[in-house]
């Protein structure tokens, strides 16, 4: 879409208007989720706090995220099915914030959104072929298409969940996302300006939130807030990048929400090759694998952030350059990532490794000591 003066001043105060809501937001949300009992309590092995934390942060989120959208883009009925569907989801992840609900029903709630949102013409109809030695350029889906987008949305709205494991992590990622998908947005001609709008709005909310949201966490968004991340990001994604028929375009959402989608793919993967239930929890997702690398959870955040943003910059340089430069960015990317990880691999493993030795050698002086000591009182009952 052309980027005029008119456009670009509305986006900044969209960005403007809900960062300050969801700033001010947060502090009321704070105590009201203390007084509805909505506390994360640390207990299971996985949790990385050592302290009740106030959960519902999301709803901070969504006031921004909200009130912006309806202040300043144009509602049209796609965009009505979403924010039906946000409200859907914002009620799910509240109630599960402070009663926990089943997990087949917070599945079932899921649907039902992304349904409504189906409902409102949210659909993926064409996908880029990925065959590129195939002469057709693009698919269309036909009777797969419904099936496929709530496939979609589900699997996106949970994705961005499912990272949120340390303080920070789902909302800096899905505001480099949403960054990317609004540069994308703004380059692609014949993109509608509300597209652009309700991205703007997303980044402006997150981004109020998270001064409250960095390490340490004063407040977590909890599954209200994550779920509706995952859940915008899904639906304007449908709305956004699927609707470009070149062919990268299969590549560009992937690499706009990658860090979640491919930690979830991982975990699923992972659990069912071990015989478990791939909603069965556990401590094998890439935040935790960087916190028992010995990183702490600010420089973990900051590795997660970097994959992010690299990934998104490949996405926008798809879209603009070609894929031959996203793909030079993405191989040296990998390459320092790779190089990074094995000497930090080896300094963390020598510095173990220099630990247990003084560890064995402090707890020897200690038996030579207690033995000279017993020695010397035998010889004293002696005498």
């Amino acid at each position: 879409m052309p980027i005029n003066t008119e456009l670009a001043v509305k986006l900044l105060i969209t960005i403007g208007v809900a960062f300050i809501i969801s700033f001010a937001a947060t502090p009321i949300v704070k105590t009201f989720a203390k007084k509805v009992g909505a506390m994360d309590v640390p207990g299971e092995e996985r949790r990385v706090h050592d302290h009740p934390i106030p959960r519902l942060g999301g709803l901070a989120i969504f006031l921004g995220f909200i009130l912006s959208v309806l202040l300043f883009a144009n509602i049209n009925r796609q965009l009505q099915g979403i924010l039906l569907g946000c409200v859907i989801i914002v009620a799910t992840g509240a109630i599960d914030d402070i009663v926990s609900l089943n997990a087949w029903v917070k599945l079932l709630l899921q649907i039902l959104a992304a349904v409504v949102a189906v409902l409102h013409g949210v659909e993926i109809t064409v996908l880029a072929n990925p065959a590129l030695w195939s002469n057709t350029e693009f698919l269309l889906l036909g009777s797969l298409s419904i099936p496929i987008t709530i496939i979609w949305i589900v699997g996106i709205t949970n994705s961005v969940n499912l990272i949120d494991g340390l303080d920070g992590l789902a909302v800096g990622v899905s505001t480099i996302s949403s960054l990317t998908m609004l540069v994308i947005a703004l380059v692609i001609p014949n993109t509608s300006s509300t597209i652009a709008i309700v991205l703007a709005a997303l980044v402006g909310a997150c981004v109020g939130f998270m001064p409250y949201n960095f390490n340490p966490a004063k407040i977590f968004m909890g599954d209200t807030g994550s779920l509706l991340l995952g859940y915008v990001l899904a639906t304007m994604s449908i709305l956004g990048l699927f609707k470009s028929y070149a062919l990268v375009s299969f590549a560009v959402p992937l690499l706009a929400i990658a860090v979640p989608l491919f930690d979830t793919v991982f975990a699923f993967t992972r659990r069912i090759l071990k015989g478990q239930s791939p909603m069965h929890a556990d401590r094998g997702h890439f935040h935790h694998r960087l916190i028992d690398m010995g990183l702490s959870q600010k420089q973990a955040v900051a590795v997660l952030y970097s994959i992010s943003g690299i990934l998104g910059l490949a996405a926008v340089l798809i879209t603009t350059s070609g894929e031959i430069k996203a793909l030079i960015v993405i191989l040296g990317f990998c390459f320092c990532a790779f190089l990074w990880a094995f000497v930090y691999g080896k300094l963390h493993n020598g510095a173990a490794q220099t630990l247990s030795n003084e560890v064995e050698a402090s707890a020897s002086e200690n038996k030579d000591s207690a033995s000279t000591t017993i020695s010397s009182e035998d010889n004293n009952e002696i005498r």
